[in-house]
């Protein structure tokens, strides 16, 4: 088996892969894991409450959440169950508030509560607030150790990472195979009977190219960037703190790494074109007064000159500005009718949350077909 990309998602599936007996190799274009959009996130493990009601991305993070922290005890992979209080600040978002409650309450969200402007500032008495919701289960994970954990967990059970193993074209045999033209130092061609495109921002690319491919069958594609601005004060808050969702987003957050150090974000800027190659991952200083004004609505006391730029990431939006946010697309034989071949699109927030139970959704739709 052949997965193409070594993020977090293509590793979880080649390692879940490799579990059930199956010889697996993941192609990376780059010269080590997870430098993608696996590394440009906030690391937050969410609870699964924001996702429409049986859509893929709340049965994925809801049970990829459980499977996650039940893997991250067992290999001691550095997480902390941290909590988030997401906050209103203006009587118009109390009805929002109130309906994310409803929402996770429907997609069997364990410990949420909405909480009083007194009760949240007993946790976090710098935080400003009308009403918050607590979320118990959010959490942060240091992604690299993970990633670093599956890869050798796919080592273990035969397989392999192939670095600077760029694919350059696609192509659908008349017997059903897969046949691949690699680049890199030494450019080879490879030919597999199942394939899973988890190539992240270039996984759209790929299979617009794929030769003998219905086109049709692809859902839509946007870019957008999301910056983060480092704090440089004191860590004024334990948990995460995050506004009512915007369009596109979440809102631009408090998040924090595993020492306690906070940092702001992402914003959403939607780019202009939708090239992942020609994505710039500069993080405008100037973007800071946006997030001055954001963050102080839930916490005044931000001090003038405390946030600088940090890093950005890029997401795969499968909706525009404006639109209703996408499901996540795993696209395999079951639409397009090519046993063993399985594209993976749209695989944003909460992707990373939802790895474990992705490779077994990947897994499991491959599962009936010869290897």
């Amino acid at each position: 088996m052949i997965v193409i990309g070594a993020g977090a998602i293509g590793l979880a599936c080649a390692a879940e892969l490799a579990r059930r007996g199956h010889e697996t190799y993941v192609l990376e274009s780059a010269r080590a894991i997870g430098t993608g959009t696996s590394s440009r996130n906030s690391e937050v493990i969410h609870a699964g409450l924001y996702y429409r009601t049986g859509s893929l991305r709340h049965r994925l993070c809801v049970s990829g959440r459980r499977k996650l922290y039940a893997y991250l005890a067992q290999h001691t992979i550095p997480h902390k169950r941290t909590g988030k209080l997401i906050v209103s600040t203006d009587p118009s978002q109390q009805e929002t508030l109130e309906s994310l409650f409803a929402q996770g309450r429907h997609n069997d969200v364990e410990g949420l509560r909405m909480l009083s402007a007194s009760e949240a500032r007993k946790l976090e008495p710098r935080l400003r607030c009308d009403t918050a919701l607590l979320s118990e289960e959010t959490g942060l994970i240091d992604s690299h150790t993970f990633m670093a954990t599956l890869r050798n967990e796919l080592e273990d059970h035969g397989g392999n990472v192939l670095f600077d193993a760029t694919v350059l074209e696609m192509r659908i045999l008349p017997d059903g195979r897969f046949e691949l033209s690699v680049g890199g130092r030494e450019p080879y061609t490879i030919t597999t009977r199942h394939l899973i495109n988890s190539a992240g921002l270039h996984a759209h690319g790929l299979a617009a190219r794929m030769e003998g491919y219905d086109t049709s069958l692809l859902p839509g594609f946007k870019l957008a960037k999301g910056n983060y601005f480092s704090c440089q004060s004191r860590p004024s808050f334990s948990r995460l703190i995050y506004p009512v969702p915007v369009v596109g987003g979440l809102g631009i957050h408090v998040t924090l790494d595993l020492a306690g150090q906070m940092r702001f974000g992402p914003d959403v800027e939607w780019l202009d074109h939708n090239d992942p190659d020609r994505v710039d991952y500069h993080v405008d200083p100037e973007r800071s007064e946006s997030f001055y004004e954001a963050v102080r609505a839930y916490w005044p006391g931000l001090p003038d000159g405390a946030i600088v730029p940090d890093y950005s990431g890029c997401r795969p939006k499968l909706a525009g500005p404006n639109e209703p946010a996408a499901d996540f697309r795993i696209d395999g034989p079951a639409l397009h009718g090519y046993e063993g071949l399985v594209h993976l699109f749209g695989i944003e927030s909460p992707g990373l949350t939802s790895s474990l139970a992705i490779a077994d959704h990947v897994a499991d739709a491959l599962r009936t077909y010869p290897v």
